[in-house]
């Protein structure tokens, strides 16, 4: 009875789990370039527990990460020429205080000094490991689909984007901004969209859908929670009452 407890409440701890990253993934839907994340979940077995022999062992649900799926969000069209969408695989690399940081979020601007920064300051990155700083007189800023940068004062850069031999690996570190230990590899065929930015991936539908499967499968995990708890609260009674 002690083992139904427990592989009951193991399920409706990961519930809970899966549920707060649902809940994350809706409260992002219109979250620039956020990718959508999913728990990952895995059979633990116990063949020593004190209800378990040789041929029957206990299984408890145990979740052991997340996954990020790195597709494509929508594409959407904003006639601002410092947006630049990434279609495809890779990263822009910023320059932070903690360091360089990657993301998606291609909602450029340029700050005070005329240098080029995502929206939350940090500078964007080159193929040349430098920055992009434009003068007041500086007109008609081009980004090609490979990232080269053209004023009418002529060519000024190439934005560099970066992929990971495991994206999984890139831990958030808040305001759509990642961090990563692994080697940078440039990507090879890069192809951005200017006057566009990329959307959330998240599928409102199917999120909705698998929160109401955990929702069911919480339900049912607190059935059998109860149910033992009802019999070990019998058996206390009947040992308790002998007749």
């Amino acid at each position: 009875m002690e083992n139904a407890l427990l592989i009951g409440l193991s399920r409706q701890s990961a519930m809970m789990r899966e549920m707060s990253t649902i809940a994350n993934n809706l409260a992002n839907m219109n979250t620039t370039a956020y990718k959508s994340q999913s728990m990952l979940f895995d059979e633990f077995l116990m063949p020593t527990a004190s209800e378990s022999s040789p041929d029957k062992t206990l299984s408890f649900v145990q979740d052991y990460g997340q996954f990020r799926n790195m597709s494509d969000g929508e594409m959407q069209t904003t006639g601002n020429p410092l947006d630049v969408a990434i279609a495809g695989e890779g990263m822009f690399k910023v320059n932070t205080p903690q360091g360089p940081q990657y993301t998606r979020n291609g909602h450029l601007q340029l700050d005070n000094s005329g240098q080029l920064v995502t929206s939350n300051g940090y500078p964007v990155t080159t193929t040349a490991g430098t920055t992009l700083t434009f003068a007041n007189d500086e007109k008609q800023i081009t980004i090609a689909s490979d990232g080269t940068v053209t004023t009418d004062k002529g060519q000024r850069g190439k934005i560099a984007l970066v992929s990971f031999a495991n994206m999984q690996e890139l831990k958030s570190t808040g305001d759509n901004l990642y961090t990563t230990t692994q080697t940078e590899n440039p990507v090879t065929a890069p192809r951005m969209i200017q006057g566009s930015i990329e959307g959330s991936n998240v599928k409102s539908i199917v999120e909705m859908t698998n929160m109401m499967d955990v929702m069911r499968s919480y339900e049912s995990a607190s059935k059998l929670v109860d149910a033992a708890d009802n019999m070990r609260r019998q058996a206390i009674s009947q040992i308790g009452n002998p007749t």
